[in-house]
């Protein structure tokens, strides 16, 4: 990826330029010290001069109103006004025509910032006087944020627009609106800080100086990057608006960076410094005020994405090549409009234009779906295999590749122009989305029809999220979703939970970077200096015990410090390093091929496969792959290869149970949910199991309340109670025990009755299913005796 740049041949100001901004991706202003505000139309290349301010005014920044602020026509009518800072110690609210609608006298000496909140609800500007001041949006004055000795060269807002950030000489301080809150300060250069900016999706700060370095943030004045010397001060930093990128400037040289900080391209414009840089609504173009009266207009090419076989090339503001690796084929794509967004993935390319949005499929790329969009802005591509999703500053839309708008997923309060591919996800069922207000709120939608999944909550986690990745294959009712928190922590969750509490399950921690397998439900994550495959991440709901038994970890010192995964298709998974290169990495196939046969329910196949690897992790995976799926003796094999002799014991017994749902019970046992095995029983009226199973876990209060509910078996927990208290040479001190034990007598030849009956009631059941082969009819008696310890697998 680069910049590329475009100057006229005679710069239109003749003094210094001191600021610029856009109002829209095709119109830009700039302001400079012959004191011009001068307006570019880029599609006819013409010049016009916007407002001759007073010979005593020299501007120093200027910001557009922000378009998505405000509510009933006040977007529009805000895009048509802007603040332009000068040294009179004055700002000024300049209409779009021209007309100057306000001057304020707001600092000692020059104001060196003005900028308008996210929101459009406030201003803040900054002075040579150490001053930084709140202001109305009709610019009356709010408050004195701070005092400083210093001068204050930047400020910036904070994403949710209650924070401000601003330069004291070396140091960088956060401050919260709030009267009492207590401001973040660091020192962040060895120089006097020029120019900041803090990006609201990302939530990044950007810093550059006169130490010649610049520099990237948090919010907790953690370094992310900090950069080589530089021959110059870095006078001008700006993110791009979706925060992927940002542009750096000094003296005739503007560098394109990525967000981690590691440069994409290095241009030398003979400009003298760039004073400030301002980038266009979409991110395709970056403006540049220049000391020599020029004013520089770059625009991003050259992006590259791969899939499989193909890569795709932007290669001009309108075109796009894309090659078949195989072949060597190269198609050549035309726009009518300029290129903001491209996504290539699952067999398809998908092209978002200022106007439109191009479908191509790479069986055929003479023929693309075509369609209009509302709005120009695409700030987001996500693509699943049957769908994909588009962001705009106010939307999110699902649409299918025949072109056709499937739905539109909402809730209170979204802001969709802060998304990014961290806090939303998409897959073929299933949209999942972190709300911004409340960090640890994750809403999930259906992904045809944009409903609320499940009973309508959504996901609740107790620590901020951080990033989401939803699986992309199997059924959608088994859909997980991979939760990285606050800390840095895995959790694995369900996503379609009726009825149930949800569970959320840990898999790791000091998670770097995640990413799904295209094809198969396997995770890659980049853990504490390891690089970690879980082959089967959904062990953790059917068997503890094998879950670090079904990992596949290499070192990943490889990789360098601070690597991120890219994607993870087949059994190559693509690392981007902390300095821009890409490595390649490769897991066993074996675990892929496993899953399809699991997918496609070949379990003869799926056991052949393991004898023929004869690889523990693969059988570790089978075993919980078959015990998920009931597969009784499939889990019985792959137990077995394991030397888990329990557990096989237990497959055993359960295979003896003549009816069908009482073993799905037993095998919700063996996978650690006592809760589904239990209204696996009751949906199916075997009362008496249920009863049993409670006692054979010891919830004696539950199995009591379900023999007393349907008036049945209350001697037989009672007497298996008092069995259990005279075994630890202890008396009933339970209330409803010491009243239902009152009238019931206790006769073990009654109640060992009763239960071989039920026994041979099940046995003479009509909708009785025959056990898996090889597995008799149990008439065995003992179950009688009594409950068999099974609460070794209830803890799972």
């Amino acid at each position: 990826m680069r910049l590329k740049t475009s100057l006229q041949k005679e710069p239109k100001h003749s003094e210094l330029v001191s600021c610029v901004g856009w109002t829209t991706p095709e119109e830009c202003y700039s302001g400079a010290d012959d004191h011009l505000v001068l307006k570019w139309n880029l599609n006819s290349n013409e010049t016009t001069t916007l407002v001759k301010l007073p010979d005593d005014v020299f501007p120093t920044d200027m910001h557009w109103f922000p378009k998505s602020a405000g509510g009933g026509g006040a977007g529009k009518k805000g895009s048509d006004l802007f603040v332009l800072t000068s040294t009179d110690g004055k700002f000024h609210l300049i209409s779009k025509s021209g007309r100057v609608e306000k001057s304020v006298d707001a600092h000692k000496g020059a104001v060196l910032s003005g900028r308008w909140s996210w929101d459009g609800s406030a201003l803040v500007t900054a002075g040579e006087d150490g001053q930084v001041k709140i202001w109305s949006r009709s610019g009356m004055l709010r408050s004195t944020l701070t005092q400083n000795s210093n001068t204050v060269y930047g400020v910036a807002w904070g994403p949710d627009s209650d924070q401000v950030l601003f330069t004291n000489g070396r140091q960088l301080v956060i401050k919260s609106l709030q009267a009492n809150a207590k401001p973040t300060m660091w020192k962040a250069h060895d120089g006097v800080i020029l120019n900041v900016d803090w990006n609201p999706v990302n939530n990044l700060i950007l810093s550059g100086a006169e130490d010649c370095r610049y520099k990237v943030w948090d919010t907790y004045g953690r370094i992310m990057y900090s950069s080589s010397v530089h021959d110059y001060p870095i006078t001008s930093v700006a993110w791009t608006p979706n925060g992927e990128l940002f542009a750096v400037g000094s003296f005739n040289t503007l560098r394109l960076c990525d967000q981690a900080g590691w440069s994409y391209s290095l241009e030398k414009p003979n400009t003298g410094s760039l004073f400030k840089l301002a980038w266009s609504s979409d991110g395709t173009q970056v403006a540049g005020a220049c000391g020599n009266g020029q004013v520089l207009i770059a625009h991003v090419i050259e992006k590259r994405l791969e899939w499989k076989n193909y890569e795709a090339v932007v290669v001009g503001s309108k075109q796009i090549h894309v090659r078949n690796v195989m072949n060597e084929a190269v198609e050549k794509l035309d726009f009518r409009d300029r290129v903001i967004k491209v996504s290539l993935c699952f067999n398809h390319l998908v092209v978002a234009t200022a106007s439109q949005c191009y479908i191509y499929n790479t069986k055929n790329w003479n023929t693309p779906m075509i369609f209009d969009m509302k709005e120009g802005n695409i700030s987001l591509i996500l693509q699943a295999e049957k769908h994909f999703m588009l962001v705009d500053s106010s939307n999110v839309y699902i649409y299918s590749y025949d072109g056709r708008m499937v739905c539109s997923p909402k809730y209170p309060g979204m802001r969709a122009d802060i998304l990014n591919y961290q806090t939303v996800s998409l897959s073929n069922d299933t949209v999942a989305i972190r709300d911004k207000t409340e960090e640890k709120v994750i809403y999930v939608f259906d992904a045809q029809n944009g409903k609320p999944l499940g009973d309508g909550k959504p996901i609740t986690h107790k620590l901020e999220v951080m990033e989401i990745a939803l699986d992309q294959c199997g059924p959608a009712t088994e859909r997980r979703l991979a939760i990285i928190d606050k800390n840095r922590d895995l959790y694995l969750t369900s996503v379609r939970v009726f009825g149930t509490e949800r569970k959320s399950n840990k898999l790791g921690n000091m998670i770097q970077s995640l990413c799904w397998n295209d094809s198969a439900n396997m995770l890659a994550a980049l853990a504490d200096g390891k690089f970690t495959v879980w082959y089967y991440p959904n062990t953790i709901y059917v068997d503890r015990d094998l879950a670090s038994r079904t990992v596949f970890e290499k070192e990943a010192s490889e990789f360098g410090k601070n690597p991120q995964l890219l994607n993870f298709i087949g059994n190559h998974i693509i690392i981007r390093r902390a300095e821009g290169s890409l490595v390649g990495t490769g897991i066993s196939p074996y675990p892929a091929i496993l899953h399809s046969y699991v997918q496609n329910s070949r379990w003869d196949d799926a056991v052949r496969l393991c004898r023929f690897v004869k690889d523990d992790v693969l059988w570790c995976c089978l075993a919980a792959m078959s015990a998920y799926a009931k597969e009784l003796n499939t889990a019985e094999i792959a137990y077995a290869a394991i030397k888990e002799a329990e557990k096989v014991q237990f497959i055993v017994n359960i295979k003896d149970i003549p009816i069908k749902e009482a073993r799905n019970a037993e095998m919700a046992l063996l996978c650690g949910s006592p809760q589904d095995a239990e209204s696996i029983l009751l949906t199916a009226g075997l009362i008496f199991r249920a009863i049993m199973l409670n006692i054979q876990l010891y919830n004696w209060d539950r199995a009591l309340e379900l023999a007393v509910k349907h008036k049945t078996h209350v001697d037989t927990v009672l007497g298996y109670r008092q069995r259990y208290l005279e075994r630890f040479e202890k008396k009933e001190k339970n209330k409803r025990f010491l009243q239902y034990s009152e009238g019931i007598e206790i006769d073990w030849e009654k109640i060992d009755a009763k239960i071989e009956m039920e026994y041979q009631k099940e046995r003479e059941r009509p909708e009785r299913t025959p056990a898996p082969s090889g597995a008799g009819i149990s008439e065995k008696p003992e179950r009688s005796e009594r409950p068999r310890g099974r609460s070794q697998y209830s803890g799972h």
